[in-house]
């Protein structure tokens, strides 16, 4: 059985054997580029399209003339069924987030149907009904889930997709990723009694997929996260805004980091097409009991700095990175903070910069700092790591984005949670 031929007969399963084949003999299947218009909004056009492969955007303009995302069809789903319906504008625009193979039926196609066997295009009106009604109850819940980030994410994708189809200039491109990675990161944390945080970032010439962020959950714990996209591009920094998007949807949930990152893991696989991966350091503080629990995906090893005995341990519980491929695997640990404990999450931006003599700020000048400067507030301690990686790599234009992220158990009593600057 062809694959057109699979995928007619999942998206129309009251066809029999031989309707089937009859539809698929007279369908054309024609591919699209990434960022085609396939059906336009207030266009009349005649055609029926069943998503063989690849991903699309249904889009409505709205009166301010923005667009509003109506939702994002995949391999099996359909649309444009009412341009064989009736002689009306097309109610949304359709786009292709991926290059796509689409099976077409066209209202010429669909009249010949009809011409030669009346049963196929009995069983294909009653097929596109009942699809139709879940359609319109799907659409109607996803819009009210959809989480603001996540679609503030899909149309920077659209966007920069736009820009590199217009053919602009690379520094433009990079400007757009910038200010899509920018606009993800937090300008302040939680006020946490008995704890403070601190973070030192700066992203690179190329622009990545970094963030972090501290983030009060309904249960009133603290979720913290330090990631790293795969790559160092405009598709990086996308992708990170999309995975954020995610991972806040996911925690609020209130669910173990081990469930947390697992769904968000789900997720991925499900929503994006994309050749990449993320790393993350993702924990939940419960500050009153001084405990940590976190898991470590793939990213590189937190630095635990213990006040008392002025030691260092580098937290390794396995985990492989999250996205790309199934089956993912981590394991939680618990770390209890006592008052003067500092744990540096930081990403490889930090241990692999590099001097002009090739040699790399590496693990081992870090950990000496952390023992030497363990016992500096976070602030001062973050600033004190990123000024040395700079003075390491005096004029060497960096490659990778280095973020730095500082949290200190303190004996300070703070008021109520709420957000201060950092």
């Amino acid at each position: 059985m062809s694959k057109s031929t699979d995928v007619l007969r999942r998206v129309l399963g009251s066809l029999s054997d031989e309707d089937v084949a009859e539809l698929n003999r007279v369908a054309v299947r024609r591919k699209y580029p990434s960022e085609t218009i396939v059906c336009h909004e207030g266009e009349i056009e005649h055609t029926f399209y069943v998503i063989e492969s690849g991903l699309v955007s249904v889009t409505r303009r709205l009166a301010d003339n923005s667009e509003q995302v109506l939702g994002i069809l995949r391999d099996g789903q359909f649309f444009g069924e009412m341009g064989l319906l009736d002689n009306v504008p097309r109610a949304a625009t359709v786009r292709t987030l991926t290059n796509c193979t689409l099976i077409e039926i066209t209202e010429e196609t669909f009249d010949t149907i009809v011409a030669r066997n009346p049963s196929v295009a009995v069983t294909l009106l009653k097929g596109i009904s009942r699809t139709l009604r879940d359609t319109d109850r799907i659409a109607i819940a996803e819009l009210e889930l959809r989480n603001q980030e996540l679609a503030n994410a899909l149309e920077n994708l659209k966007a920069a997709q736009a820009e590199l189809l217009k053919q602009e200039r690379l520094k433009r491109d990079l400007e757009i990723a910038a200010a899509v990675q920018q606009s993800t990161l937090p300008t302040s944390f939680p006020s946490v009694p008995g704890f403070e945080f601190a973070v030192q970032a700066r992203p690179a010439r190329e622009v990545g997929g970094d963030f972090y962020d501290v983030v009060q959950t309904a249960d009133n714990q603290f979720g913290i996260v330090v990631a790293d996209v795969s790559g160092k591009s405009v598709q990086a920094a996308i992708f990170m805004a999309i995975v954020k998007a995610l991972l806040l949807r996911e925690m609020e949930e209130c669910l173990s980091p081990a469930e947390t990152v697992h769904r968000l893991h789900d997720q991925l696989l499900k929503t994006t097409t994309a050749d990449m991966f993320v790393t993350l350091f993702y924990g939940v503080l419960d500050a009153a009991a001084r405990q940590l629990c976190f898991v470590r995906a793939g990213h590189e090893r937190p630095i635990h700095y213990r006040a008392a005995s002025q030691s260092l341990e580098l937290l390794s519980p396995p985990g492989r990175f999250v996205g790309l491929l199934p089956g993912l695997i981590v394991e939680e640990a618990t770390l209890h903070m006592l008052p003067g404990d500092c744990l540096v999450c930081f990403s490889d931006g930090v241990t692999d910069a590099e001097n002009e003599h090739g040699e790399q700020f590496s693990l081992e000048r870090l950990l000496a700092i952390v023992h030497a400067r363990g016992h500096l507030p976070a602030a001062e301690l973050a600033a004190h790591i990123m000024q040395s990686v700079e003075q390491f790599s005096g004029d060497v234009p960096q490659t990778d984005d280095i973020t730095i992220l500082v949290v200190r158990a303190t004996n300070a009593a703070a008021p109520e949670t709420d957000r201060e600057g950092e």
